[in-house]
């Protein structure tokens, strides 16, 4: 039987540090794992728990914000998977360490997509640590996952998402359109996209420019629609046309954007939609 006041006491900020050193070494796991996900665990006690011989409580440790290089370092050279993955996905770890990781070819199985996952490289082409030319190399890899992930990345380079705007992936081209790094080229190339998710995506980004957003502004799909209005880079004319929108929904999100001129918001506060009307005199009060 697990013991919840226990683990609930390990991972309590306030308790104090004896407490902790004395619940770190409990025979239930779930007790140590509590104590390496403590915010306020001591950096010795990490240590130790550092070499803990379950996997879940090593990957706690990994995961911890107070861990530092050298216990990182130590981690990425774990024999389980995750542990390895947790470090790849650590704001601290450094790009030496996450240049080997990128070659760690651990999988897990992702059964929401019914298919196995490189779980260390694709945390590892995710972190903004890692040097650009892992995520370029990354972002050429077979797996379409491992792809998506380089293009997410926030230091990824333009050329990468350049090359990436084409890729035969859906989903990698979507990390593309939903980058804040992707260029108005780039974004106005993939509003016209067949794929309903990456136009949405597109119809979400502020550096989408306004031309591409007035094209999307006539999308078939609402929720396309809907996103354009809530884009704050949508001009005036695009804004006005989807205050006409059949959908309330869109009429809504335009009512709240603040780039939405007076005028507009004005004439909404009519709307015979009482969502559409409500957000409308809220913007007027403000």
């Amino acid at each position: 039987m697990r013991d919840w006041d226990k683990e609930k006491r390990a991972e309590d900020p306030d308790t104090d540090g004896k407490e902790l050193e004395r619940l770190a070494r409990d025979w239930d796991w779930h007790v140590r794992r509590s104590v390496a996900m403590n915010p306020a665990a001591p950096l010795d006690i990490l240590e130790a728990l550092a070499g803990d011989r379950v996997a879940w409580v090593r990957e706690a440790v990994a995961a911890s914000p107070r861990v530092g290089r050298e216990i990182l370092g130590l981690l990425s050279k774990d024999c389980d998977g995750f542990v390895r993955a947790a470090v790849a996905n650590h704001h601290k770890t450094p790009p030496e360490i996450l240049e080997s990781l990128a070659e760690d070819e651990a999988m897990d199985f992702d059964c929401s997509q019914s298919k196995n996952r490189y779980i260390v490289m694709e945390a590892a082409a995710k972190n903004p640590n890692a040097p650009a030319e892992v995520v370029r190399a990354l972002s050429e890899d077979a797996e379409e996952g491992v792809r998506s992930a380089a293009v997410s990345n926030p230091n990824v380079p333009i050329d990468v998402l350049s090359r990436r705007k084409t890729d035969l992936s859906w989903s990698v081209r979507r990390g593309v359109a939903r980058s804040p790094a992707s260029t108005a080229d780039i974004l106005d190339h993939l509003a016209a996209d067949r794929i309903q998710d990456v136009r949405a995506a597109v119809a979400s980004n502020p550096r989408t420019p306004a031309s591409a957003l007035a094209g999307l502004s006539g999308d078939r799909d609402v929720e396309i629609r809907a996103a354009v209005a809530s884009n704050p880079s949508a001009d005036a004319e695009t804004l006005a046309i989807l205050s006409r929108d059949w959908a309330w929904k869109v009429r809504e999100r335009v009512a709240k954007n603040p780039a939405a001129p007076e005028e507009l918001v004005r004439k909404l506060a009519g709307d015979p939609d009482q969502s559409v009307g409500k957000a409308a005199r809220a913007r007027l009060e403000v």
